[in-house]
């Protein structure tokens, strides 16, 4: 199989400390948390741009993903406040956020950018952000700002980022090797698409919550970034036992959620992409 008994015997000693796997934040009636949203300029629908706001506190816009989010909303909801008294009023003194502005659009170098859309965001007292560093992407940048405001307000964000997983396969390849990386510094970078949600599970024991109403049925366990990895898993209806998985080798796409199961455990030795499908809903 390719593993020396000191790779397995790493791995079965991971077991004794678990990551916890809960996607709350997918449900519909989820409140919002310390969660910050980045749209990234890919075409995304408009039931899971509601979920994904609505979950976040914080919301931006890397270039580009401002036009989508401008696009995509008819123009009587595009600046409607949240206010305490239930009223969408934009001079209310009691709102405490914007349901579809931003906190921030576009912290890159906006050569996306629309000029109309950047005008309707400045007007809404968006933060407009250029910055031309040509060793950072749109993406990282707005991941740097997510920072900034951890920094002020001592305390740590989950990033979910809607979009970079499709379209071009160079900007693909980003996405992937981008949140590999943050693995080291950042516990939950989740990217989710409307086909999809995808992330890191790092070295060790994890266990996923399965909400069927919002997951499945399809999955798979990615070895991305790595020459290969050792797998024990349990929930799906194709289980690895000890396996090595690499992109020479074999790697489990199309596997399948179990209906009757309602967790999914995975303990790898090295690093590896998770990704499930999002239910389809009629």
């Amino acid at each position: 199989m390719g593993a020396d008994i000191s790779t397995l015997f790493h791995v079965r000693n991971k077991t004794s400390e678990t990551t916890d796997w809960n996607l709350s934040f997918l449900n519909s009636s989820a409140p919002p948390a310390a969660r910050g949203l980045i749209i990234l300029n890919q075409p995304f629908s408009r039931n899971l741009l509601d979920i994904l706001w609505k979950a976040c506190s914080w919301h931006c816009c890397a270039d580009g993903g401002a036009n989508r989010l401008y696009d995509l909303l008819p123009d009587d909801l595009r600046g409607w406040w949240v206010c305490c008294c239930r009223i969408n009023c934009c001079h209310c003194p009691t709102r405490h956020g914007c349901r579809y502005v931003p906190d921030l659009v576009t912290k890159g170098d906006l050569d996306s950018l629309r000029a109309d859309v950047r005008d309707y965001y400045t007007s809404k007292g968006v933060s407009v952000v250029q910055d031309h560093d040509q060793n950072s992407t749109d993406l990282m940048k707005c991941v740097q700002s997510v920072e900034e405001k951890e920094k002020l307000e001592s305390r740590e964000y989950e990033i979910i980022i809607l979009g970079g997983l499709g379209g071009r396969l160079d900007h693909t390849m980003h996405t992937l090797s981008y949140v590999y990386k943050l693995r080291r510094t950042r516990k939950k970078v989740f990217v989710v698409t409307d086909d999809n949600i995808s992330w890191v599970l790092n070295e060790g024991q994890h266990c996923i919550h399965i909400d069927h109403d919002i997951l499945g049925p399809t999955c798979g366990l990615l070895p991305i970034g790595v020459d290969s990895t050792i797998l024990t898993t349990t929930g799906l209806r194709w289980n690895l036992t000890v396996a090595e998985s690499s992109f020479d080798g074999l790697i489990s796409t199309s596997n399948h959620l179990v209906p009757e199961e309602f967790f999914v455990t995975i303990n790898t030795s090295r690093p590896i992409w998770w990704c499930v499908e999002l239910s389809k809903k009629d």
